[in-house]
């Protein structure tokens, strides 16, 4: 199988999880066919000693399932 991979920054004002979530949604609005997602580092920021926003860099993999190759 082949794949390919591209990488995002998933953000949330709720939590990691979900900001790996957004990172999906976000790249399936343009890419098919998505296999697979590897979580690579999470970050916050903090205001006054809370975190207010959650971040995700992640690679999403993907197929192209039609011809068998990645595109």
């Amino acid at each position: 199988m082949y794949a390919k991979v591209v990488e995002l920054v998933g953000e949330s004002q709720t939590s990691w999880k979900d900001a790996v979530r957004s990172a999906v949604r976000e790249a399936s609005k343009t890419v098919n066919n998505i296999t697979g997602v590897e979580v690579m580092n999470l970050t916050a920021n903090v205001q006054n000693g809370d975190l207010v926003e959650y971040k995700a860099n992640v690679k999403v993999a993907y197929t192209d399932e039609e011809k068998g190759t990645a595109r």
